[in-house]
């Protein structure tokens, strides 16, 4: 089977070598002409420096890779998501199916992955909708470390197209599930607890601190998940809490990254910088605020984080503010 990868970075050229292993010939888009050399002539991940499949290919056209499948592999930062769709538009001539791999949520807007497909691609070429999901460093895939994935779509056969064509025996599961906004919102919001953890982290809070943040974070996640009409059992899942754990801890995530180096003192812009790749957290911190004014919602962790991330408050004097909240009973719904 011919698929077509919009966005070869880290994820998404990793993804490409699982496809390959699983016996599809794979075609990477992306804007990046070193990038590009490195997978057509070295045969390297671009990111890794791994050997990765000869059968694996890369190009700058967007007509030809979208030209060259009927699945599009959607692997770019959400803030680029709208601008590619629309070139992607302008180039589709027959259905496709899209499937997203990206974990965030739109700047400006705060809508999901699924809701600018839907908003900028004609529906007469949109063959359906796949978001896949869930706990998984690139770092380990790409080295063909056991990982599992949620396929989420409101088409059941289309979840489980996903399933088979990204599942193998030897390191990948996939699992399927028809709660797209909740796999998209967990994915996204979690973002926002991982960034809180790397910042407690940076200021050498200990195991302690850390461990209130993200459980309490997990409540968090849940709230919003429910209050846009996803599944509290998703946010609990694999793309959920699942994703959070691999996120929150491991210098293998760049929003764990930026949020430690928040911690040490560096600015939030200085912060993002420094990092190579997209770094999604920032910004679902924003969204997460945002959709908890909208919606009603407590959320004392992400609407702390939003003023430090806005200035308005230093991170120190943010962990006070939390602690120093009036006592309450634990709940979780």
């Amino acid at each position: 089977m011919n698929i077509s990868i919009i966005g070869g970075g880290a994820w998404g050229t990793t993804l490409a070598q699982a496809l390959s292993d699983n016996g599809n010939k794979v075609l990477i888009r992306d804007i990046n002409e070193d990038f590009i050399k490195k997978i057509n002539n070295e045969h390297l991940h671009p990111f890794f420096d791994i050997k990765i499949p000869e059968s694996i290919k890369a190009t700058s056209r967007l007509g030809e890779a979208v030209a060259f499948s009927d699945i599009i592999v959607l692997c770019v930062p959400t803030k680029a998501m709208r601008k590619v769709l629309t070139d992607i538009a302008f180039a589709i001539t027959t259905k496709k199916l899209f499937v997203n791999v990206s974990k965030g949520i739109e700047p400006d807007t705060s809508k999901r992955v699924s809701e600018i497909v839907e908003e900028v691609i004609d529906k007469k070429y949109i063959k359906g909708y796949v978001a896949l999901s869930g706990p998984s460093h690139a770092e380990e895939l790409i080295l063909r470390k056991a990982t599992a994935l949620v396929s989420a779509s409101k088409d059941e056969e289309l979840a489980k197209e996903v399933q088979k064509i990204f599942s193998n025996e030897k390191y990948l599961r996939v699992y399927t599930s028809d709660d797209v906004i909740g796999v998209e919102t967990g994915g996204a919001i979690k973002n926002a607890i991982a960034i809180v953890s790397g910042v407690a982290n940076g200021m050498g809070l200990g195991e302690n601190a850390r461990a209130l943040l993200i459980t309490r974070g997990i409540k968090e996640i849940v709230s919003i998940v429910v209050a846009l009409g996803g599944k509290m059992e998703t946010a609990y899942g694999l793309s959920g809490i699942g994703d959070l754990i691999v996120t929150a801890s491991s210098m293998n995530s760049r929003n764990f990254q930026c949020g430690l180096k928040i911690g040490q003192g560096m600015s939030v812009d200085e912060a993002t910088n420094s990092i190579a790749q997209s770094v999604e957290g920032i910004r679902a911190i924003i969204a997460g605020h945002e959709i908890g004014i909208k919606y009603k919602l407590d959320l004392p962790i992400i609407d702390t984080a939003y003023r430090v991330v806005n200035n308005e408050l230093n991170a120190k004097d943010a962990l006070q503010e939390l602690l120093s909240r009036s006592l309450k009973e634990e709940h979780y719904w």
